[in-house]
């Protein structure tokens, strides 16, 4: 499909401008969108595609193609060239803005406090329009400029199916069971809508409608696990407060999840030019591409824990690229952290700084010089000129690896010696850096283009008593995404909770 694009757009760049003599106003340029009177074939097309611009996540009022539509038909023999060029040229910037919102989004992840600025490719929407004006088969040459992404595409026929299911009946809200949770074999009065409801969201055959009893049985407690996983619930098959909510959520909400979901796969590159590392923050995990396809059988997965609820420890959505990788690091303490929780307990322990596995010292560098813990060295601390540092080991905030993207957050991906986090479903914990779960398939991943660093090199690295900074041979893209809705190739939808109210923040200026 690139390649039919390109070709029309390097054959009608080719093309020798069209001048229109100055002293002769009855010369116009010729339209593109209208022939005899008529509106092409082409014209025709992308008016009926913008008009269903919904299924792509986007608005059809954005671009106005019912009036458009209507405003051709209307046109009389007697109509003038005028006329007929003032409706070419609103059709023309109708298909720009479309195209440039199927390319790069509606909305500029700035406006939701995003810092992903993207390189999206060259778009000119004119030769975009001019393209599109002469093809043969516009809706091929419109696909093209969508983001070339496998689970993109499984998105925008997940919305088509929520779409339909908002549009149907929809069971009875769930009532209240009066306590923490109904378990397997307990009553519960609500349990034929219920049922209606997981049919509804296809974690439960519809056979089981037929099924009598206010109790929860096994077959429904599966689908109830079903349920939980997709949408990152503790997994229990009770029907627990979390569960609840979230079954009584309105499919038009799940609609929303995914048109943003879509929206935001927009924001990023339309085409990947190296195999990238994505984090997915309300979904708490991270996706190590081995390709530039983003089919999940070459996609390195794991569980990560991301920043607190606390605005002050959101995990922030950026762009940089990896660029070292920290073998038995030091932490160096945030600035944040040392004043608002570190420094009171120096105050009251001259020898908490020793006793607890950290240093004092000079300087930027691993080798700054070690300073003593006393009455001035801590007050140097919180003057800020002195820095403090945990030293690698067991203890270290950092485990036994760090993996660094420059970027103005000081934030990173890191090894963890606390390890509870991993085992709940909302993982949101840290102060604002990632943490992962499995630091050595990282590592050898991300060191996998470095030819020397082998995996019994880079395990025996992570254990030695000292720490070793490497270099990637190529800089690995790293993308911090924040997306509440996931289509998989199994055919399941996966939904986040809006754990920072990015969602929430999106629909103000939707």
């Amino acid at each position: 499909m690139k390649l039919i694009a390109r070709s029309l757009l390097v054959s009608l760049l080719a093309m020798p401008a069209v001048s229109v003599p100055a002293n002769d106003a009855a010369v116009a340029a010729p339209l593109l969108w209208m022939r005899d009177r008529s509106l092409t074939a082409s014209a025709n097309a992308l008016l009926a595609e913008m008009r269903d611009a919904e299924k792509y996540g986007l608005r059809s009022r954005d671009y106005a193609a019912g009036t458009l539509a209507q405003r051709a038909a209307s046109l009389t023999p007697e109509a003038g060239d005028d006329t007929r060029a003032a409706l070419d040229r609103d059709i023309s910037d109708a298909v720009a803005r479309f195209v440039t919102h199927l390319h790069s989004g509606r909305i500029s992840p700035r406006a939701v406090g995003h810092d992903l600025d993207v390189p999206h490719g060259e778009l000119d929407s004119a030769v975009a329009v001019r393209a599109l004006a002469q093809s043969q088969s516009p809706l091929e040459v419109l696909a093209d400029y969508e983001p070339a992404f496998h689970h993109y595409d499984l998105l925008r026929a997940a919305l088509s199916h929520y779409r339909a299911l908002a549009g149907g009946p929809q069971p009875a809200p769930l009532p209240a069971s009066g306590r923490p949770s109904v378990r397997p074999g307990e009553n519960y009065a609500g349990m034929a809508s219920l049922r209606a409801r997981l049919v509804q969201l296809g974690d439960l055959e519809s056979s089981a409608l037929g099924q009598s009893g206010d109790w929860l049985d096994a077959v429904t407690s599966m689908a109830l696990v079903r349920f939980q996983v997709r949408h990152r619930l503790d997994v229990d098959g009770a029907l627990g407060r979390a569960t609840l909510d979230a079954l009584n959520v309105p499919i038009s909400m799940r609609v929303r999840q995914i048109e943003f979901a879509l929206e935001r796969s927009r924001w990023l590159p339309s085409r990947l030019a190296s195999p990238p590392i994505i984090v997915n923050i309300p979904q708490f995990e991270l996706f190590a591409f081995r390709t530039t396809e983003d089919r999940e059988a070459d996609i390195l997965i794991m569980d990560v824990v991301v920043g607190k609820v606390f605005p002050q420890n959101n995990t922030p959505v950026f762009v940089s690229d990896m660029r070292q990788v920290v073998l038995r690091p030091y932490w160096d303490v945030p600035r944040s952290i040392l004043v608002d929780e570190l420094l009171p307990q120096m105050k009251a322990n001259p020898n908490w700084v020793a006793n607890s596995g950290f240093e004092i010292v000079r300087g930027q560098g691993d080798d700054g010089a070690v300073v003593p813990q006393s009455t001035e060295s801590v007050a140097a601390l919180a003057r800020n000129e002195l820095r403090l540092r945990q030293k690698p080991g067991p203890r270290n905030a950092l485990g036994n690896a760090k993996f660094l993207f420059p970027n103005r957050y000081n934030v990173y991906l890191h090894d963890t010696p606390s390890q509870g986090a991993f085992a709940q479903a909302r993982r949101a914990a840290s102060h604002g850096c990632v943490r992962v779960v499995d630091p050595p398939a990282l590592a050898r991943h991300v060191l996998r283009n470095n030819a020397e660093w082998t995996p019994e090199r880079i395990d025996a690295a992570m254990n030695a008593e000292t720490g070793t900074r490497i270099t990637l041979a190529q800089p690995i893209r790293v993308f911090l995404i924040y997306a509440t809705a996931l289509a998989l190739e199994d055919g399941r939808v996966l939904f986040f909770e809006d754990i920072y109210h990015h969602d929430e923040r999106l629909e103000k200026v939707w």
